[in-house]
């Protein structure tokens, strides 16, 4: 039976495509485990999980077998526990208020149509109230790297199993930064897409006007895949909104404000760790330009000393009235805050929100995005302990101002400090500019790889995930296949996404061709060569569509010994790809045996 810890999208994808069966793979994953985890609320049942492997079987026969019509057929994922999962209690880690839930939250509904399967539900800060991840009855969840210290929250659990690598993905939720926060500190990555992009109908709300459901995943183009499967206007959901799931990428050299005064709270190592992001940033042609963020942490502040504290009122007031000690004691302080606002109150807020927001608008003229820390630093679990809401507070100082300005928000890895623990930073953009996020990010995760979750695997082996084909209209496209550095979360990638081109198929060439590691290129770079079908083999490829107004950009951009030809596929398709001069195979290593450049490299690793 195959490990399938720390497996993306991609590699699911990919062995039920080679044969493997969810029966097998699902069933040993459900039994290794363990219920006792804190980062689980509820685990579904042996029982469920044969129900649900019945009803995949059927999807797929009503699919005629066709795998590609279900791209999340047999993937394991896991959900916060205030969304509705039919037949799973939801909690929002409060027994008193838990109730079985009799059908599926809209998101959930889209993902188990695509072939997905919910494994259990997960821990969160109680009724989503809180960054730290500590404030459950079912336990504080520890940080996956050093479990001294906090996991993040409120989407504690959702990240801890994929930053495990338990699942490949999970849903959290996002009102101050819970979809953020705890991507941040468990080296992951937490996409909180613009507000109404992801409908929240059965989700049990903290703050209504500003929740969003978040997606915590091993990778940014995993992220995006999910973006597209789960987004779309849902119209039992009051703040659903109309939105174009795709976007515009921004400019090839991208402007992002940065904080002309970053707060760390005393945190040296976090502040170090910027420093290492910032001159990274520098050699992806990124402009940065420091801005005063003052009246964004002033936006911040409203969202916990302002009347925003009555939606989470609001959310639970009858439990709060009839039975309060069922609350957590710190939750209970912060919610039971608002029964001394009044409406006048919530209406002197909103307007000061729009009045900031108004300022944050000029603060954004001229740039593509922002750029912060997700968090100013990382606490233990004695220190929130001790001092359970200034800390809360400090680690939503680059994120509690999001929802409020209606922005979209991508966190991603940065590397570790130097105690071992992860840093993160955080991108964010004017609403609808979620892909443009995502194809950022895929530029940052190629450029500045990091190791999967808190496992020790590397993503530079990691399997491309592709959705059914949404045919385009090849009448201005062109097919190039790539066969090394190009491939889909591979350093050179980021050569075809800024030119707008279609990951279409993952396949192979005839049985015709032998692979090379090139000596001394930068980034490593593999030579394709055509030979007799006797001395040949098959070689994995991905084919892209190109815009052929781009095309020309991209040929210039290929050095020596490499260049564009005609390739043989194995189905005998011909189409344009890479080559490679003979000369320049002198002392090259023939890596052909391990049957393609990905396999090569996770070799290396």
């Amino acid at each position: 039976m195959p490990n399938t810890q720390a497996w993306n999208l991609g590699e699911w994808q990919q062995a039920y495509h080679s044969g493997l069966k969810p029966q097998e793979l699902l069933t040993s994953l459900l039994a290794s485990l363990d219920s006792n985890d804190p980062a689980w609320i509820t685990l579904i049942s042996t029982e469920a999980l044969q129900v649900r492997l019945a009803e995949l079987e059927k999807q797929l026969e009503l699919a005629q077998g066709d795998l590609q019509a279900l791209p999340l057929y047999g993937i394991p994922f896991a959900v916060k526990d205030n969304i509705d999962v039919a037949g799973l209690p939801t909690t929002c880690a409060c027994p008193a208020f838990a109730r079985m839930a009799d059908s599926d939250a809209t998101v959930i509904q889209k993902l188990l149509a695509s072939g997905a399967v919910v494994i259990g539900k997960t821990n969160l800060d109680q009724f989503a109230t809180g960054l730290v991840g500590t404030r459950s009855p079912y336990g504080a969840v520890p940080n996956t790297f050093n479990t001294r210290y906090i996991s993040g929250g409120s989407s504690s659990g959702s990240a801890s199993v994929v930053a495990r690598g338990l699942v490949p993905f999970a849903l959290g939720t996002d009102t101050a930064g819970s979809g953020r926060v705890p991507a941040g500190l468990n080296n992951i990555v937490g996409l909180k897409p613009t507000r109404g992009l992801l409908s929240t109908e059965g989700v049990v709300p903290a703050c209504r006007t500003l929740d969003c459901v978040s997606l915590f995943t091993l990778t940014v183009d995993d992220a995006d895949a999910l973006m597209r499967i789960t987004a779309g206007f849902d119209a039992a959901d009051p703040y659903s909104r109309r939105l174009p799931v795709s976007s515009a990428p921004f400019p090839a050299k991208p402007i992002f404000g940065i904080p002309s005064a970053p707060q760390w709270f005393g945190d040296q190592q976090s502040r170090k760790s910027w420093e290492w992001a910032l001159q990274h940033l520098d050699a992806l042609n990124v402009t940065l330009i420091p801005v005063d963020f003052s009246a964004l942490h002033e936006m911040a502040a409203l969202l916990y000393d302002g009347p925003w504290l009555a939606e989470r009122q609001a959310a639970i007031d009858e439990l709060a009235a009839t039975n309060p000690e069922a609350l957590n004691p710190v939750v209970h302080g912060i919610i039971d805050r608002a029964r001394n606002m009044s409406a006048v109150d919530v209406f002197k807020g909103e307007y000061r929100r729009a009045e900031l927001a108004r300022i944050a608008e000029t603060l954004l003229e001229g740039l593509d995005g922002l750029l912060m820390p997700t968090t100013p630093g990382i606490y233990t679990l004695q220190e929130v302990t001790d001092e359970p809401v200034l800390l809360n507070s400090q680690l939503g100082t680059y994120t509690n101002f999001v929802n409020l300005l209606d922005l979209c928000a991508l966190a991603l890895p940065a590397g570790l400090r130097q105690d071992g623990l992860p840093f993160g930073i955080t991108l964010a953009a004017r609403a609808g500019r979620d892909s443009a996020l995502t194809a950022f990010g895929l530029r940052w995760q190629q450029s500045n790889p990091w190791l999967r979750g808190a496992s020790q695997q590397p993503l530079a082996s990691t399997q491309a995930f592709l959705l059914p084909a949404e045919k385009p209209d090849m009448s201005n496209m062109i097919t190039v296949a790539v066969v090394g550095a190009h491939l889909s979360g591979m350093p050179l990638n980021t050569q075809l996404i800024e030119r707008e081109a279609i990951l279409l198929e993952s396949t192979q060439t005839a049985a015709a061709y032998r692979l090379f590691a090139l000596p001394d290129t930068v980034p490593p770079k593999p030579g394709l060569l055509k030979v007799s079908s006797e001395k040949g083999a098959a070689i994995a490829v991905e084919l892209w569509a190109m815009p052929l107004r781009h095309f020309g950009s991209f040929v210039g951009l290929i050095p020596s010994p490499l260049g564009i030809g005609t390739l043989t596929l194995a189905d005998s398709r011909q189409v344009k790809g890479f080559i490679c001069e003979t000369w320049a195979l002198e002392g090259a290593k023939d890596i052909t045996t391990f049957g393609g450049w990905r396999a090569y490299i996770a070799s290396l690793a």
